[in-house]
């Protein structure tokens, strides 16, 4: 049952994370904003997970599980309602803040924490539970919030969410015991792994993949309704991407194994940058006949592009650590979000200096620098072969398989404090 409040907790999360995409058309009139602005609601909140993330966690490292679990999830809880109560964008703006860095704080405690409480054969299983709540946010949570957002505005969804999370708080007050082992890695030795080449480089890849699709994503409802697509329809785009984001992210993990994670990884890539065209170029006919149903179809291409490469990635980043894997996969979130903040600014850019029609070109071009890297740092020995890595899905932010192997852990991480 404490898996089940976990996994809760992280649907509330990450409906809250996505939900921008869906909502910034409506939000940006309501506040008097242009989208380009409102926009920076995503890059806060991306920029402040990738920093205060893993501060946090060093900085609570001697606090019980347990605490730190409920004051996350209530300062989230409390960051929703001033969301929703928020009067003007500097207002939601802090609010955002908070949600972030309650989101960062309680994400990877939950994932330690199910471990903890789980038989040590299950806790690959116990992480793919929490994580759970994540998939099902995508595909359900966001599209869902979005048209409720429509029906009842954009406040009531904060709400909703600040609801949800109180709920878990009270599930986990009664059912999560204390003294949960600790396992937190210090400031030094996450910065002595990230100081690794291959790591490095690896990282600065997840930042750019993050980039590229970021440009587009946070802005989906403002260049949809450039089509003539209004909320159901946008909607139904939610939940195209979001369910084929998590059979991509299994199909991932299967070609990870087939053909190695380089290669998983450069076909994402150049799905990615004909899908990311394909969009500016419906868009730039304006609303016609058949742009609807176009621009709904290439959500499923999207989904698929988009999320094959966290699997890959991740096996690649535990190949290339086997002494600190959760170390890296760690370092890795903060560069998706780091990749989300930068996104998102380029995207409003984008907006500011040209049209909705124009932001898949730009996510393109960064997806083309994106692949043209991988191939580079590929000549120089980052190369996966099929077989060589460990399928895994990050513990932290990657949509779930029911079956996928989490690597053993055997450094730093895994001694009980």
């Amino acid at each position: 049952m404490i898996l089940f409040w976990l996994a809760l907790s992280a649907f509330a999360i990450g409906t809250e994370t996505f939900l921008l995409s869906g909502l910034l058309n409506l939000l940006s009139t309501d506040l008097g904003i242009s989208a380009a602005v409102a926009g920076q609601l995503a890059t806060v909140f991306a920029l402040t997970y990738a920093i205060g993330s893993p501060v946090l966690a060093v900085l609570f490292s001697n606090f019980d599980r347990k605490t730190v679990l409920l004051l996350a999830l209530v300062s989230f809880a409390l960051a929703n309602i001033l969301a929703g109560f928020s009067l003007d964008f500097g207002h939601l703006t802090a609010a955002r803040v908070l949600m972030a860095l309650a989101a960062g704080l309680f994400m990877p405690t939950a994932n330690a924490v199910a471990v903890a409480v789980s038989a040590p054969k299950h806790g690959g299983r116990a992480i793919a539970t929490v994580s759970s709540g994540l998939t099902i946010a995508t595909a359900l949570g966001v599209p869902f919030g979005t048209f409720i957002g429509y029906q009842l505005g954009w406040r009531s969804i904060f709400l909703l969410i600040a609801g949800l999370s109180a709920l878990a708080v009270v599930g986990l007050a009664y059912g999560l015991p204390r003294g949960l082992p600790r396992t937190t890695a210090s400031l030094g030795q996450r910065l002595a792994v990230a100081g690794r080449g291959k790591v490095l480089r690896a990282l600065l890849v997840t930042v750019l993949w993050a980039t590229g699709g970021y440009i587009v994503f946070p802005y989906l409802s403002t260049a949809f309704a450039s089509a003539g697509i209004e909320a159901r329809g946008i909607s139904l785009a939610l939940f195209l991407f979001g369910s084929a984001a998590a059979a991509g992210n299994i199909l991932g993990g299967i070609l990870v194994d087939r053909i190695g994670s380089t290669r998983t990884t450069a076909y994402a890539f150049t799905l990615s940058i004909l899908v990311l065209g394909a969009i500016s170029l419906t868009l730039k006919t304006g609303p016609a006949p058949h742009s609807s149903f176009i621009l709904l179809t290439l959500m499923v291409p999207w989904g698929i592009a988009a999320w094959a490469f966290p699997p890959a990635q991740n096996a690649h980043l535990v190949r290339t650590s086997p002494d600190a894997p959760v170390i890296a996969l760690s370092l890795n979130a903060s560069a998706l979000y780091f990749g989300m903040a930068l996104g998102s600014l380029l995207g409003g850019l984008t907006l500011s200096w040209g049209t909705a029609s124009d932001l898949g070109w730009v996510g393109a071009l960064s997806a083309v620098i994106t692949l043209a890297v991988l191939l580079i740092f590929s000549r120089i020995g980052d190369t996966n072969k099929p077989g060589s890595a460990t399928t895994v899905v990050d513990p932290q932010h990657a949509m779930a398989s029911p079956a996928f192997n989490v690597p053993k852990v055997d450094d730093e991480l895994a001694r009980p404090r």
